[in-house]
């Protein structure tokens, strides 16, 4: 794979964090919420948050 320069690296980086940040908050929005509908819509939403940040993570490597 290529070299990435800083400022993709640093996008990068942001990338990764709001993904991260986006899984964490929805997960306790699941914790949070009642109705079962919703509560699943969240954790599917933070499993793709947390797979999208992985695959990201992957060219840090």
């Amino acid at each position: 794979m290529a070299q990435i320069n800083q400022q993709e690296l640093e996008n990068l980086r942001h990338l990764i964090g709001s993904h991260d940040t986006g899984a964490k908050k929805l997960e306790e929005y699941a914790q949070q919420c009642n109705d079962p509908e919703f509560q699943q819509m969240f954790q599917q939403s933070a499993s793709r948050a947390r797979q999208t940040k992985q695959k990201l993570m992957q060219f840090l490597n």
